[in-house]
């Protein structure tokens, strides 16, 4: 699989670079977080979110909103999943990491979704970048084998319990609060729906 830098062109279809985002004393505090032999997500961490970019976050990137932050870390290779949200979603890079991107207009009328059309993009140490809403994403993938730390910023409240019946139309695809999740077979994700066609891309 290409592997495309979020510098270049390909990556503005999926989001964007967050220059002015001063991301050094953030990262500093990410140096704390766990690297399991897994995959761990923390939607919300007061450590992190008593840090000044919180305000940050809050009133310049997402516009007066309440958000939270929180940190995907771990060591993955495989996509297994791909989610989306109805906001965007920040991530900054603690350590070089690989998201692999694809486009919710890609869906089909079904809710399956082509791996084929998945790309890959280096996010380098240190860099913030912005997930549009439409952009199909899942935990970001380690270089060379190595363990990855990300922080991710969303919404108040995404992520969490979904507590309603879901069986009909994109319902279906409802994995948690503002998480619409379609699941590949290969990665056995309990009560997700398994609509990813494919090989399961790896890097």
């Amino acid at each position: 699989m290409k592997i495309h830098s979020v510098c270049d062109k390909e990556f503005a279809q999926y989001g964007r670079v967050l220059t002015e985002l001063d991301t050094k004393e953030l990262i500093s505090a990410m140096e704390k977080t766990p690297v399991p032999d897994d995959v761990i997500y923390v939607p919300s961490d007061k450590e992190l979110e008593s840090l000044n970019v919180y305000d940050v976050m809050s009133k310049v990137v997402y516009g007066d909103m309440p958000v939270q932050i929180g940190y995907c870390n771990g060591h993955n290779q495989k996509l297994n999943a791909v989610e989306y949200h109805r906001s965007s979603e920040i991530n900054v890079a603690a350590t070089d990491m690989i998201l692999l991107l694809g486009k919710q207009q890609d869906i089909k009328e079904d809710y399956t979704y082509d791996t084929a059309d998945i790309e890959a993009f280096l996010v380098p140490a240190g860099t913030a970048v912005e997930v549009y809403a439409t952009t199909l994403h899942y935990a970001p993938c380690g270089v060379n084998n190595s363990g990855f730390r990300c922080t991710v910023v969303l919404p108040k409240g995404t992520n969490y319990d979904v507590k309603r019946q879901k069986n009909t139309g994109e319902d279906r695809l409802l994995a948690a609060t503002n998480k619409w999740l379609i699941a590949h077979k290969e990665a056995h994700i309990d009560g997700a729906f398994e609509g990813l066609i494919g090989e399961n891309p790896e890097v």
